[in-house]
């Protein structure tokens, strides 16, 4: 009886937790469907009463949508691709090689994990303005490379660590080198943290709107979050049916991301929790 009770109760207790998650995203959607007159109305409705899709039609083609949609996919997909690449190397080395300075090196990327992002915005800006990195690509792919790399590292090192040393003496010993090793034996294995470590890496890249508006001085080149916020004026105020429609619109990529690697994603957490 007493075990029933507690099945009982955290049940409950788990889908009170889910409701009130969920319930943000359910308005978000369903005010994105919404006309201006039912959005502004004293009297909130829980499904909108005549659906349209003006919010969505404003949100793409009457803005600069599809221009802060490369630009954040550009930055993005670079980001990940050389923050994981770096991440690999650096924890093959950090795993397999045995050198004085490794704990050290571990301590320092830790100490600079616990730093806080905003912390280093100024310094960053004063480096890059002399190195002429504002306002470009390359700027700003590298300022999210150093902002999620001491984290890939960490993460992923997890998963270096619970490779069995055997493996790749027994390589050695059938004659492969350390580079065969590292993309035939290692990668196989790691595949599912670099998944994992992946989706951190570009959740972090894509939402990211602080470093992207400090950064970048031409409306061109503007991101999807600065895309988002320009929803929000002073002189006309919020267009809150538009707002939640590209919120919605900027929402997607990351879940149809998180759908295409979750499989993976689940191994690879249950992995690195394992040595």
């Amino acid at each position: 009886m007493g075990r029933t009770v507690r099945r009982l109760g955290t049940s409950v207790a788990a889908i009170a937790f889910c409701v009130v998650w969920f319930f943000p995203v359910y308005w978000m959607a369903i005010t994105s469907f919404k006309s201006r007159s039912e959005v502004m109305t004293a009297n909130p409705t829980f499904w909108p009463t005549h659906p349209t899709l003006f919010n969505y039609k404003q949100a793409m083609f009457a803005t600069t949508f599809f221009t802060n949609l490369r630009n954040s996919v550009i930055v993005t997909a670079f980001a990940v691709i050389f923050s994981i690449i770096v991440s690999f190397l650096a924890c093959s080395a950090l795993t397999q090689y045995r050198f004085g300075s490794r704990k050290a090196i571990m301590i320092g990327i830790l100490a600079v994990q616990m730093i806080p992002g905003t912390a280093l915005l100024i310094p960053q800006f004063i480096v890059f303005n002399r190195l002429g990195l504002l306002d470009n690509y390359f700027g700003l792919i590298l300022a999210y490379i150093g902002a999620t790399l001491p984290f890939s590292i960490w993460t992923l090192r997890g998963f270096f660590l619970a490779i069995p040393t055997e493996i790749f003496e027994a390589a050695k010993v059938d004659g492969a080198n350390d580079w065969k090793i590292l993309w035939r034996i290692t990668f196989p294995l790691v595949a599912p943290g670099v998944v994992s470590t992946s989706v951190f890496a570009f959740i972090s890249a894509w939402n990211d709107y602080l470093t992207a508006y400090t950064f970048m001085k031409d409306q061109s080149r503007y991101t999807l979050p600065l895309w988002l916020a320009s929803f929000s004026t002073p002189p006309t105020g919020t267009d809150y049916g538009g707002q939640m429609a590209a919120s919605v619109i900027f929402s997607l990529p990351v879940v149809i991301f998180f759908m295409i690697v979750q499989r993976n994603m689940v191994k690879g957490i249950t992995a690195g929790a394992m040595k």
